[in-house]
């Protein structure tokens, strides 16, 4: 299978190019390659005769209809985004037109490319979105997001990527482009952007910095390994039912305090502090505005249709997370002078 995978320079992106390839595929990484795009995430396999890169922004139709022309994918796997939440309060223009008007733009020159080809049964369109398009739940472990959970955004990236949801879902109703969708938890594993939560701790924690919380640190997420994510993403794009959804969880939830102290302790271990805990450098800060309490996936679905669960435990997952920002130092050194890298953003 010939797979278009937009934002495949990115954190998941980068992931599934990588295991597609492993698993035989051909694979176009389309990225325009904005802050959060690194071509080192796919430089194991950036010569590999099964992979082409093309340098686009989503947002740009002619260009997209260029990339479809010249390579005829078999299916698409859009992942290109704006992601970070905390850069949505300051700039939310940017999450509109990227994930609403170039997710728009990607249906548009797939349906295009569909019907030149005489609209082949076997070619998907798999969009991957997040669980935060379901808003946020209460403190009891028997409520979950399941897919048939109502839409119930809270952040401009959330609220744009609920749009693109449905544009997907009225693509497949009106013109009926065979589409899939997916929705996950929170990711993390190697590659992954030093922006985000676990990253930030991380390198924080090495340089002697602060370890920021935001709030009391009583939000709970559920995580999700890189790996295991790219692998349902994989198997849902060739045997995912035509207009079905698929939530995509770890079944890892831990509050943000628990997991970076979590963090702390595998560092203590590691690379241990000349004198005390990287705990001690624990610092609780100012609440992001709007901050969800708490996103827990319900994965019975994918489980139940397509055999798929995750095969990474939080603890596993920490470990080898941790373990490869300590080898990979030129990769995450290299990132930290980009705009934004290592300042408070979202505070509103």
């Amino acid at each position: 299978m010939k797979l278009l995978v937009t934002g495949g320079a990115g954190f998941i992106g980068s992931a599934v190019v990588r295991k597609a390839i492993a698993q035989g595929h051909a694979v176009v990484n389309l990225d325009a390659l904005t802050y959060a795009a690194c071509l080192e995430n796919v430089a194991p396999v950036a010569d590999d005769p099964n992979y082409a890169f093309e340098q686009a922004d989503i947002r740009d139709r002619a260009a997209l209809d260029r990339v479809f022309a010249v390579h005829e994918p078999d299916a698409v796997m859009h992942l290109a985004a704006e992601s970070h939440v905390d850069r949505s309060i300051d700039g939310p223009a940017t999450f509109v037109e990227t994930n609403l008007v170039g997710t728009f733009n990607m249906l548009e020159a797939a349906r295009a490319h569909w019907t030149r080809k005489g609209r082949p049964g076997a070619f998907r369109f798999h969009h991957i979105s997040t669980d935060e398009v379901y808003g946020s739940l209460p403190d009891d472990p028997a409520i979950r997001f399941t897919e048939d959970t109502p839409y119930d955004p809270r952040s401009p990236y959330s609220a744009s990527k609920a749009g693109s949801d449905h544009l997907v879902r009225a693509w497949h109703e009106t013109y009926g482009l065979p589409v899939v969708l997916t929705n996950c938890s929170n990711n993390y594993g190697p590659y992954h952007f030093p922006e985000k939560l676990i990253p930030v701790v991380i390198l924080n924690a090495l340089a002697g910095k602060p370890l920021p919380i935001y709030g009391d640190g009583s939000n709970v997420r559920d995580w999700l390994y890189v790996e295991d994510h790219a692998e349902a993403l994989l198997l849902v794009v060739r045997k995912g039912a035509v207009g079905r959804s698929y939530n995509i969880g770890g079944g890892n939830e831990r509050s943000n305090l628990d997991l970076v102290k979590a963090l702390c302790a595998i560092l203590d271990r590691m690379r241990p502090r000349a004198r005390g805990s990287y705990a001690d450098q624990i610092t609780f800060v100012a609440d992001r505005p709007g901050h969800d309490a708490r996103y827990a996936i319900d994965a019975a679905r994918i489980e139940a249709e397509l055999g798929w669960r995750p095969s990474v435990t939080i603890e596993e997952g920490l470990e080898r997370t941790v373990a490869w920002y300590l080898d990979n130092e030129s990769w995450w050194r290299a990132l930290q002078s980009r705009d934004g890298v290592g300042r408070r953003l979202g505070t509103g």
